[in-house]
């Protein structure tokens, strides 16, 4: 690990962790390699032994269940890590969810009830993670989103997921200038197109890897493992300077399609 990259002594909540492929576990992977502590999060009973697998590599100081649509998950969540830790230095909030027929539906068709269940989930649940992460971060802290292109461009299949993480990034803005008097920073990335489960739910999905792929200047798709570089570097104290942006760890791609 590069010697710019140190989070030792910091203490981290990865929230989305799905399974050892999925970008979180990319994320957290890295974040232990660099030195922090971490406390992880699953989202119910049948994904907590793939979470448990990835949380007994790191390892993970702590682990616990976090649904955010149940009514104080989340908050136990952040209960617990005050009663543990006493303070919280970063947070990668890697959650995104819409009803399978709505996110199918072209933008036009998606159900009003769809939509705002994908905007609660996907993008509501991170300014209550950062309400909830404040009076944690007493000496400052990063706060971070995954989001995707789609959320700039119209990309075929996303529907409904575009102008959910459309408003996922405007809200990183707004909670940047909102908190950038307690040194606390906000981030989105916009991570390339990976392979993982959350993703397969996309219609289509293998096809627009293949898109990227081809369209992305070295024709290289982005690993969860270089995604996870990029975060560490935000939740590190190299990252300070920033906030407010949308960092694309992308290969390029951004720029050229």
């Amino acid at each position: 690990m590069n010697d710019i990259i140190d989070l030792c002594g910091k203490r981290g909540l990865v929230v989305g962790i799905a399974n050892e492929q999925s970008i979180a576990a990319g994320c957290a992977h890295v974040f232990r390699a660099a030195g922090a502590d971490l406390a992880i999060t699953y989202l119910n009973e049948k994904a907590e032994p793939y979470v448990r697998a990835v949380a007994e590599t790191l390892p993970a100081s702590i682990i616990m269940p976090c649904d955010v649509s149940v009514p104080g998950q989340l908050e136990a969540v952040f209960a617990r890590i005050r009663r543990d830790w006493g303070k919280l230095d970063f947070v990668l909030h890697s959650i995104a969810f819409a009803p399978a027929g709505d996110l199918r539906a072209s933008l036009v068709d998606c159900s009003a009830e769809g939509f705002a269940l994908a905007m609660d989930i996907s993008c509501h649940s991170f300014i209550r993670t950062a309400k909830l992460a404040l009076p944690l971060m007493t000496d400052g802290g990063s706060l971070m989103t995954l989001s995707f292109y789609g959320a700039e461009r119209a990309v075929d299949h996303y529907n409904l997921m575009g102008p959910v993480k459309a408003a996922l990034e405007s809200s990183v803005r707004y909670l940047a200038a909102d908190l950038a008097a307690r040194r606390v920073h906000v981030h989105a990335i916009s991570a390339g197109a990976v392979k993982t489960r959350a993703a397969s739910g996309i219609e289509h999905f293998d096809l627009l890897l293949d898109e990227v792929r081809a369209r992305t200047p070295a024709q290289h798709l982005v690993t969860i493992e270089e995604i996870g570089r990029i975060a560490a570097v935000l939740a590190s104290e190299a990252g300070m300077t920033l906030t407010g942006s949308t960092i694309y760890a992308d290969g390029g791609f951004h720029v050229v399609a």
